[in-house]
């Protein structure tokens, strides 16, 4: 357990309910016995109703199943978000021009302010995306960076999803469903709107496809239906109006992508995919993937096809990078980064390897390419028989593995079978770069369930609830 007490983000240290949940605070005092209960059951009938499931990976006793949803809302001021919001445009723009340096001429490289072999010996950095250059110089169309709260004004970020970031059906529907069960406490709250997220997400698609494309045609990859965010990719393509396909859909010719429509070959344009690098072309990467168009590669490099996000993006969202994201964010910006790193020990340094050792117990120990909350030691909440497991793996290999502080959390009340208690929390805000940078005012609030715990993965037993930024910048109800 964290040795700090945890920022309370709804009641300051002396007892006072804080700005940003004022109304929220006297919206659940004046609810009637059992109605948070009864709109918890409502909530699980309407969310197993759509099929909001997500699949539990090497659990075969598992399979599907539904993300436990909390009818409490987080809640930030306007001022709270402002400060945040900047932050994360910040990191992304940083992110974004060091991927362009590190396909073209590594000059942050060259500086000594990243380590070369991180680079180019990591497994995510694909050569083949060497001098090539993105359609609009963006490579990161859509990221879903992880925040955690520690102070009223102190945010780290925990790590950057740059790749195929998923979680943001969740936050649409998060809230579409607390707007169903409680439409009068909608009605006495300025709240920011997430819906316009599908449009911004297609605009800025369109924007990037090849300057060919009079009217582009945009579609989503899908790996298919057993991936574990199938439920999502169906939902975002539905909500954008596009096509959703699977790679038996596409095809090469005439150089360019085409898809199979009962009317015959259409040509695609922007291509959104959700799935892998590794497995995006078999001539290319994996030979052994059906997930992939064969020949995409060559049409994406020649200019005939865009791809969202673009290739190659591993290397800038890696746990070996992320500690150097701060030097990053100086280099390319010439700024203090808004939003700090988490304090991260890189075991393949000999000190830091010594020093986290020496602290299992105290420390959470991740694996550098790790994700999903899989394979970590979160050491308060360890017994020693698996910090001893844990020892040899890191002794093993230290260059495989970070280690972190323990993070107080901040918490949030949360609907339980105990009544209303606090729980620890986590932010994927989600990121766009279209014309400009922009962040959606809400993002996916996930939830640590039970008592004590700081694992809010879904995957781990974790839930959501529905994000709330209040429009009037003081935290009072104001009419919408």
């Amino acid at each position: 357990m964290p040795a700090v007490p945890a920022f309370d983000e709804m009641t300051s240290g002396d007892g006072r309910t804080r700005d940003a949940y004022a109304s929220v605070a006297a919206w659940l005092r004046s609810l009637p016995e059992g109605q948070l209960a009864r709109r918890s059951l409502e909530a699980e009938i309407l969310f197993r109703r759509l099929g909001i499931t997500f699949l539990v990976y090497g659990r075969e006793d598992v399979g599907e199943r539904l993300i436990p949803f909390d009818v409490i809302p987080r809640v930030f001021t306007a001022a709270e978000w402002d400060l945040l919001a900047r932050g994360l445009v910040q990191r992304v723009r940083a992110l974004n021009m060091f991927l362009h340096d590190l396909y073209h001429d590594a000059e942050i490289v060259r500086a000594g302010r990243v380590p070369a072999d991180l680079v180019f010996n990591n497994p995510c950095y694909q050569v083949q995306m060497h001098r090539f250059d993105v359609p609009g110089g963006i490579y990161i169309h859509v990221a879903g960076i992880d925040v955690v709260r520690v102070g009223a004004d102190e945010f780290y970020v925990l790590e950057d999803n740059l790749r195929t970031p998923s979680g943001v059906s969740y936050m649409l529907e998060n809230r579409a469903v607390m707007m169903r069960l409680f439409p009068d406490l909608f009605a006495e709250h300025a709240i920011a709107p997430v819906d316009h997220y599908p449009d911004d997400l297609l605009r800025s698609l369109r924007r990037v496809a090849p300057s060919s494309a009079g009217d582009p045609t945009v579609v989503l990859l899908t790996p298919g239906s057993y991936n574990g965010a199938y439920f999502e990719h169906a939902y975002l393509a539905d909500a954008m109006g596009i096509e959703l396909v699977e790679a038996s859909d596409l095809f090469v010719a005439d150089g360019g992508v085409h898809m199979r429509t009962t009317e015959g070959p259409q040509r695609v344009d922007v291509i959104y995919r959700r799935t892998d690098d590794d497995f995006l072309d078999p001539l290319a990467f994996r030979a052994d993937s059906m997930l992939g168009v064969p020949g995409l590669l060559s049409v994406y490099r020649s200019g005939g096809v865009t791809l969202a996000n673009a290739m190659g993006n591993g290397v800038a969202d890696d746990k070996s990078i992320y500690p150097y994201v701060p030097e990053i964010i100086r280099f390319y910006l010439d700024e203090a980064p808004l939003l700090e790193n988490v304090p991260t020990y890189m075991l393949r340094r000999r000190e830091d390897l010594a020093y986290a050792l020496d602290r299992l117990d105290e420390l959470v120990v991740k694996e550098v390419h790790g994700s999903g909350g899989y394979g970590m030691l979160v050491g308060p909440a360890s017994t020693q028989d698996e910090r001893d497991r844990y020892r040899a793996r890191i002794l093993a290999d230290p260059a495989n593995f970070i280690a972190q502080p323990t993070l107080a959390l901040s918490t949030c009340p949360t609907f339980v079978d105990s009544g209303i208690a606090p729980r620890h929390v986590d932010l994927r805000p989600f990121v766009l770069y279209g014309e400009e940078i922009s962040v959606v005012a809400g993002g996916l609030t996930r939830v640590a369930l039970r008592e004590g715990s700081l694992v809010v993965n879904s995957s781990q037993g974790g839930g959501s609830k529905d994000t709330w930024v209040l429009q009037d910048g003081r935290g009072a109800a104001t009419p919408c």
